[in-house]
């Protein structure tokens, strides 16, 4: 099934981002019901369409917000359609949901697009943002229903690991004191802290001095040049554009993934310390980008993790101002 006639309200960065754009929320009454079915039976006799490419990277047990993408087979994100998400443990086992979702296209005004997202086809232009519960850790399978000219589309199940539990700091835990490197500290090269091009105007504080100041921050970790899920530019981009209206109340914070911005020297030490890192079997895998807003009190007010837009951060901003 081809959807690429759908595509074009999936708000790339040619679409206005000064217009108000409300987001599309799914309507639960427009889904099907479990009624103690399995997914085999629930999307068993389901168009089966787009594809769903998860965007956050860490779910543990309980309430998450899970962000993701749809593509069509051309590999071209779908944005804009009416979504809601489903969960089981096993094809057969009975599913859970419809957990409505929220489209949120990723725009922000054209003096802030970085020539990293403009010269990336593939970087991300919108997302979709479900509130989605898992009971417990273990493997679970998860797809999309969307509808399209009135007919429900499924995507097939993707595979997901629930975490018996994270390192991260969650809202209400108390922020993580640590250095981050500034423009002074790596004596004016910019380039040698940031990969996105042109480097934003973010490193002008270290993270340490903002905590003992009691200044409300915004903190992103996040490699736009680097970054393996086509995420971090465009959500670089969005948080440079919400520091122009709130960088005169909190301190804006961006920093690198890996030691002099190579990823074959490893990560930098901050980010094990922020409990980005996890162990999977053998070996260690750090994910972002991440996003966290901190308050006056030193305490993490919200946590943002993938892809999110102006809205999500602003949203997130607000909470550390309170």
């Amino acid at each position: 099934m081809t959807l690429a006639a759908t595509a074009a309200g999936c708000g790339g960065n040619d679409s206005d981002p000064n217009a108000n754009q409300t987001p599309t929320l799914a309507r639960v009454a427009n889904f099907p019901q479990p009624s103690g079915r399995s997914f085999r039976a629930l999307i068993g006799n389901m168009l089966q369409g787009p594809a769903l490419a998860q965007s956050t990277p860490v779910i543990v047990p309980g309430r998450n917000r899970f962000g993701f993408a749809l593509f069509d087979r051309g590999n071209r994100q779908i944005g804009d359609l009416e979504v809601s998400i489903y969960v089981a443990r096993g094809l057969d086992e009975p599913v859970r949901g419809p957990y409505p979702a929220r489209f949120e296209p990723i725009t922000v005004k054209p003096p802030f697009i970085s020539q990293t997202t403009a010269q990336d086809s593939n970087a991300a232009q919108s997302v979709y943002v479900s509130q989605v519960s898992f009971p417990r850790a273990g493997s679970y399978l998860v797809s999309a229903v969307a509808r399209l000219d009135r007919k429900l589309v499924a995507t097939s199940p993707a595979q997901l690991m629930v975490a018996p539990d994270d390192a991260l700091p969650g809202p209400g835990d108390k922020a993580i004191s640590v250095h981050t490197p500034t423009v002074v500290s790596a004596h004016g090269n910019v380039k040698s802290i940031d990969t996105r091009v042109p480097p934003d105007d973010m490193h002008s504080v270290d993270l340490v001095d903002a905590l003992k100041r009691k200044r409300p921050v915004v903190l992103l970790f996040a490699t736009p040049a680097l970054c393996q899920s086509r995420v971090c530019g465009p959500v670089t981009d969005v948080t440079e554009q919400v520091k122009s209206e709130y960088g005169d109340r909190a301190d804006f914070i961006h920093m690198e993934i890996y030691k002099d911005n190579n990823p074959n020297k490893g990560v930098r030490p901050q980010i094990p310390a922020w409990g980005l890192c996890s162990q999977r079997g053998k070996s260690v895998v750090c994910n972002e980008p991440f996003l966290f807003t901190i308050n006056r009190r030193g305490r993490v007010a919200a946590q943002l993790q993938g892809a999110f837009s102006v809205t999500e951060l602003e949203d997130a901003v607000r909470k550390a101002l309170r």
